[in-house]
Parts: structure tokens; C-alpha cells; sequence
């Protein structure tokens, strides 16, 4: 087995295996395996990974697979839906995913909100995402408040909103809206790529509401994609098939202003690399490696 002597970083860094399998399009990754992306995982020196369809959903076996290349399980995405339902619905519906996040020692969950969404929504041109009143905000906060408490309290886990294209929380003012109608229990995941592509810099998140983010994903953005996804008004799987994200470093994002975030700050949750593009066209592998290595030039090891 391979050891881990790469520098180590001052956050603990995690691959998020979309670069092998997506979640949604089904064509990228049909062939990939848990084995392939934990194998790839190790040997580019990460230190986690995120939950994906690949792996297994019980926690004992999860726990062994993941051990036995020496990854942690940085968390996983719950695609939750409290823009519609209530909050003991939703503690029903989330109990055996949470379980598993607590039982593999994950200490953070990604929330992705997936009510009020249009048909179909991530294959709909992304002008027809359907958007919340400040009144269905305000009572939406409040669910999420009460939601992520509980969350906190059962499980052990901090909630991390992911700010998402196609969801009701997709532009700046959104993030802000959201942030005013929740409390503390609820933090923010910070998303480089979602940030840009939702019209804005995600160093506004950073200065706005630094003490609420609990984690991080790191993907760039292809400039000239975006202009094409834009003009064209695509979906988002089609944006994601066209090429629009894509490993940090590869693309038109600064990341310095957040790397001091980290350094200054004390952030002590994972960054994750994601490279949401089609894994035909490079190898994972090699992908996830030339992410790893650029990142190691970019922050210095930590003691």
C-alpha cells in the first residue's frame, strides 16, 4: 500500500469523486468503480473523500473500504427538501444518511436543496429556475434552523448550505436573503465554481459570512464556456458536458484571497476538489493528481 508522503497541507484536503462518477449524468463514470476512484484518491496523496453512488451505504462496510486505503469520509450531500415539507419530515427522510455520515465520522453534511426546482431542473435551460418570495424565504430559514439544530443534536453534524445553479439559492443576494433568515446552526458551504457561475465572486461569501462556512469545494471555471453556457441559456448538465467546470488551477478563478481565508481565519473543514467534468477526455486519475500537486505549490505544509 502506498504511503502518504506528500506535504501536508494546512486544511485537510479531500477528492470529491465526481471526477470519476456523476452523480446525475449518468454516461460520465458508467464504468467507474469504487476501487478505481479510492485507488486514484490515494495515490495522488488526498487525505478524504466525499460520499458517491459508488460506494457503499452501510457504515461498517463503508468504514472498511475507506480504511483500507487510509481516507476519511469528508461528507456527503443530502438532497433535502424543506422548501416544501416540513422539518420532522425531513429528519425522516434524512435519519439513514445522517446515520452513516456519524457512524464513518464525518462531521459535516452538505445540504443541497432540491424542492421548489422546475421539472427535470438540470436538463431545463437554467432561466427557468424557479425562485422563493421573502416570505417563503423567511419560513424556509426557519426550517432550515430548526432542521440543522436537530441535525446537531441526533447526529453530531454541522449543516453546510450548498449555494447551487438551479437551485433557490443560486445568486449573491440569495445567499444574503438565506443567511438573514437563518441562524448560526445553519453554515454556509463555500463553492468557488457555483459562486462564479451564479454571477459573483465568492470572496463576497468570505468577507460577508466567514465564521458560518464549515466546508469547501474547489473547481474552476472555463471562461469561454461560460460565455457559450450563458448566451445559449443551457441546462446545467449540458454547461457540465460542455466543459464548464474544471480542476482549480485550470481555469479563470483567483483562489489567493481564499488560501488566506484559510491561513487567517483558522478554517478547520475540509476543502474538496472536484473536477465536474467529463472523466472520458483525461483520466481521473491524472486529473486529480495535477489538482493535488497544484495545490501543494499554493499552500505550505503545516507542522
Amino acid at each position: 500500500m502506498k504511503t502518504n508522503n506528500a506535504p501536508r497541507l494546512p486544511v485537510r484536503v479531500a477528492i470529491s469523486p465526481l471526477s470519476w462518477a456523476n452523480e446525475v449524468i449518468e454516461e460520465f463514470g458508467k464504468d467507474a468503480t469504487a476501487e478505481l476512484c479510492l485507488t486514484g484518491a490515494q495515490a495522488a496523496h488526498y487525505e478524504g473523500v466525499e460520499m458517491s453512488r459508488l460506494f457503499p451505504r452501510d457504515p461498517d462496510e463503508l468504514n472498511t473500504l475507506l480504511s483500507g486505503y487510509r481516507l476519511s469520509l469528508a461528507s456527503g450531500w443530502h438532497s433535502g427538501f424543506l422548501a416544501e415539507r416540513s422539518v420532522d419530515e425531513e429528519l425522516i427522510a434524512v435519519d439513514e444518511f445522517a446515520t452513516l455520515l456519524q457512524k464513518t465520522g464525518a462531521r459535516v453534511m452538505v445540504y443541497g436543496e432540491c424542492a421548489a426546482m422546475a421539472e427535470n431542473a438540470l436538463d431545463v435551460p437554467m432561466s427557468r429556475r424557479k425562485k422563493l418570495t421573502p416570505v417563503q424565504m423567511a419560513a424556509y430559514g426557519a426550517r432550515l434552523t430548526e432542521f440543522a439544530r436537530a441535525l446537531a443534536e441526533r447526529y453530531g453534524l454541522a449543516m453546510a448550505y450548498h449555494h447551487h445553479l438551479m437551485m433557490v439559492v443560486e445568486t449573491r443576494d440569495e445567499v444574503r436573503q438565506l443567511m438573514a433568515a437563518t441562524g448560526d446552526e445553519v453554515g454556509l458551504l463555500l463553492d468557488t465554481g457555483h459562486a462564479l457561475t451564479g454571477g459573483f465572486s465568492y470572496v463576497d461569501l468570505i468577507s460577508e459570512f466567514g465564521p458560518r462556512i464549515k466546508h469547501i469545494h474547489l473547481k474552476d471555471v472555463r471562461p469561454q464556456v461560460l460565455e457559450t453556457v450563458r448566451s445559449g441559456d443551457l441546462s446545467f448538465n449540458d454547461a457540465v458536458r460542455a466543459g464548464m467546470f474544471t480542476i482549480p488551477g485550470d481555469g479563470a478563478i483567483d483562489f489567493q484571497p481564499l488560501f488566506e481565508f484559510i491561513r487567517r481565519s483558522g478554517y478547520e473543514g475540509w476543502v474538496v476538489v472536484e473536477a465536474e467534468q467529463d472523466p472520458s477526455l483525461e483520466r481521473p486519475d491524472i486529473t486529480v493528481a495535477r489538482a493535488r500537486d497544484w495545490l501543494s505549490t499554493i499552500l505550505p505544509a503545516r507542522a
